[in-house]
């Protein structure tokens, strides 16, 4: 079974910055697709970006311009630059993954989650 760990998370000021990382760790044939979503308080669970198996990029309009995916096909990692935070980006960021196994099974998988903290 594949893990997913996500770091980086934390406390910060409206207009700073933090970085988040999630590493992929298991028997792993290919990642397709490996994503962040948040969720606030009361809100759904929502895409922030995603990474395709080709190194594509999709953002959420509300991140653009302020969040940047980037991923490490070797190390099976992907991060996620944000800047110029806000404190509605205060959210649990979660870390998702596509994920095909040697069986040839698709399946997703998620991390525990981290907290950023955005102050006003």
């Amino acid at each position: 079974q594949v893990q997913l760990v996500e770091s980086g998370g934390g406390l910060v000021q409206a207009g700073g910055s933090l970085r988040l990382s999630c590493a992929a760790s298991g028997i792993i044939f290919r990642i397709n697709v490996m994503a962040w979503y948040r969720q606030a308080p009361g809100k759904q669970r929502e895409l922030v970006a995603a990474s395709g198996s080709g190194g594509s990029t999709n953002h959420a309009d509300s991140v653009k311009g302020r969040f940047t995916i980037s991923r490490d096909f070797a190390k099976n990692t992907v991060y996620l630059q944000m800047n110029s935070l806000k404190p509605e980006d205060t959210a649990v960021y979660y870390c998702n993954a596509a994920i095909q196994s040697t069986s040839g099974r698709t399946y997703t998988a998620w991390g525990q989650g981290t907290q950023v903290t955005v102050s006003s």
